[in-house]
């Protein structure tokens, strides 16, 4: 896992999918944390218009750009619609922060060849 998680990191261009409400929200300090990496970011919430003066973006298919990773703190529901429209886009590595796993989308991550991490937290540690 440890192998996985530097090829993540080592990556350029991000998309956080969740919550931004507050600065407390999980999404929103890994929004910051990647950007005070130096990492391109897209957050992606369909209530947000705009993140620290980043444009928010409703989906994972409406980006400029294929993003490198995709981050998720979503709920598991959520999660399902965004790893298929990751497969769609033609992402080949999604992160689900704790919380935001199903079986049904780890799963569909493997049987599309598209890279998974679950049960580590970006922020938190591993």
């Amino acid at each position: 896992m440890e192998k996985l998680i530097s090829e993540f990191m080592a990556q350029e261009t991000f998309a956080v999918a969740g919550s931004f409400r507050t600065k407390e929200k999980f999404a929103y300090q890994i929004f910051e944390s990647l950007l005070k990496k130096g990492k391109r970011v897209y957050p992606i919430n369909p209530q947000t218009k705009a993140l620290e003066g980043v444009k928010c973006y409703r989906s994972i298919t409406e980006l400029p750009e294929k993003v490198d990773v995709v981050n998720l703190v979503t709920p598991p529901k959520a999660t399902e619609d965004i790893v298929r429209q990751c497969l769609e886009k033609g992402i080949t590595r999604v992160w689900m922060q704790p919380g935001a796993e199903s079986a049904y989308s780890i799963d569909f991550c493997k049987r599309n060849n598209i890279k998974v991490i679950f049960s580590a937290c970006m922020i938190l540690g591993r």
